[in-house]
């Protein structure tokens, strides 16, 4: 197994789920809830992410083949998009995410979708099915990135309190970071996918 792909592949959607970006959006939204009814439900929500996540993984890949869309169409596309998440990442303001509380407890929306599951994320696991041809590649990375997820949004309440508000915030900016540097990187595999292509 290339471990290489599913480090690369792990760190790219760890960071769209961007589970320290949604700890303040999940702890608002549960706010009042008892500690062992707030971790079911954070749970729960990140099992039907998951679930969203991987259906998508394989309804996207035929998807994609229905469509005609090329290998680097969607490399191309997908390093855009990234791009665009990354820098709302780095400059997000932080008014955005002020208290939110719903009347009753969340199912599915908006904490599973579109929160951790979001249009970002399906792209990418598009994207990486096709760039490692392996579902077991794929189907791994998303496995351990969702792992690491719910541990953190588990683990959220105290997370909050041992970094602060400006501390999430400054993780958040640095994951941005790290974000651009791979869709960037994506874009130019595109890029250079699209010339090979073009001159064979």
């Amino acid at each position: 197994m290339d471990y290489v792909a599913i480090f690369s592949q792990v760190l790219i959607f760890f960071l769209l789920m961007d589970p320290i970006g949604n700890i303040p959006v999940f702890i608002s939204v549960l706010k009042g809830l008892p500690p062992k009814r707030l971790k079911f439900i954070i749970f729960r929500e990140l099992t039907f992410a998951l679930a969203f996540i991987v259906g998508f993984y394989f309804i996207g890949e035929w998807l994609m083949k229905f469509l005609g869309v090329a290998d680097y169409t969607l490399r191309i596309s997908g390093g855009i998009i990234l791009f665009l998440i990354a820098i709302k990442m780095i400059f997000n303001d932080s008014e955005e995410k002020k208290e939110k509380k719903l009347s009753s407890e969340p199912f599915i929306v908006p904490l599973a979708v579109p929160l951790v599951a979001g249009p970002a994320i399906l792209s990418a696991v598009m994207i990486g099915g096709q760039a490692s041809k392996s579902h077991a590649v794929t189907l791994s990375a998303i496995l351990i990135a969702w792992v690491i997820s719910t541990l953190i949004l588990l683990t959220s309440s105290w997370i909050q309190r041992a970094l602060g508000e400006k501390g999430i915030h400054a993780l958040e900016r640095l994951m941005g970071l790290v974000l651009i540097l791979l869709s960037v990187q994506m874009f130019l595999d595109g890029i250079k996918y699209f010339s090979t292509t073009c001159s064979a």
